[in-house]
């Protein structure tokens, strides 16, 4: 008999938490349901550092540092990922509906089959030898990114028994400098774990989790080679995505 609390157990403390929609910040930063938060979200006041100190210890990007082809993630490799071949798109602006211009966004997956490239992934899912599940571009004068990839697929995780995370693209975005980072998770909808996910879940406020969805567009769509969705990203004011800082 596994140790880890039930499904049932997560999915009561989820539903009494969801009361508190129109009422606290979102997401919810301390969320029990989401068992790791506990040690995750912050407990002491925030401290100001040097911004010119973090800097010498982060990367530097340019236009020049990014290939066209980096947005694609189905040609990595010799031979072709297996999977749903998909493009994702959109566009990343301000609360006003300006684009962002030249913005670094990169994104990383799981294969289709729910798994990571990463040796600390070790459930029994076959990793696919064609992918590798990273790509990056830089956003347009419109503000707008574009990713060819695969679908990825729901996965285990260890939060609590039988605990599965619903399919869903990790996204980070770079303004000007590294400090100004930010990172974000995309989902796909009409996914039957929505309700179950603790992450996820933590969005208690319905309309600021349906932003984190992405829609299916069939002009984005090709005949007999891709299916397509489109995502916005917006950074600030009161309709902005929110992000794994806000968590």
């Amino acid at each position: 008999m596994s140790e880890l609390e039930s499904q049932a157990t997560i999915s009561a403390e989820i539903a009494a938490l969801s009361a508190v929609a129109d009422t606290a910040p979102q997401p919810l930063i301390d969320y029990p349901p989401y068992r790791s938060s506990r040690l995750r979200h912050p407990k002491q006041a925030p401290m100001t550092t040097d911004p010119e100190g973090v800097e010498l210890w982060a990367p530097v990007f340019g236009a020049q540092d990014v290939a066209p082809l980096d947005s694609d993630l189905t040609i990595q490799h010799r031979g072709e990922p297996l999977g749903e071949r998909m493009i994702v798109t959109g566009r990343v602006t301000d609360g006003a509906g300006r684009p962002v211009r030249h913005q670094l966004v990169e994104v990383w997956q799981a294969n289709a089959a729910g798994r990571y490239a990463h040796q600390r992934d070790q459930h029994p899912a076959p990793l696919d030898p064609n992918f590798t599940g990273a790509g990056r571009a830089l956003t347009d004068a419109d503000g707008r990114y574009r990713f060819l990839t695969v679908k990825p697929g729901p996965y285990p995780w260890k939060n609590h028994d039988n605990a599965w995370r619903p399919a869903h693209i990790h996204f980070s975005l770079f303004g000007t400098d590294f400090t100004q980072r930010v990172i974000t998770q995309m989902y796909f909808p009409g996914d039957p774990l929505f309700p179950l996910d603790p992450i996820l879940q933590s969005v208690t406020d319905p309309k600021a989790r349906e932003r984190l969805v992405a829609t299916y567009d069939h002009d984005v769509t090709q005949a007999g080679y891709c299916t397509g969705y489109r995502w916005d990203i917006v950074l600030t004011g009161d309709v902005r995505t929110l992000t794994e800082e806000d968590l």
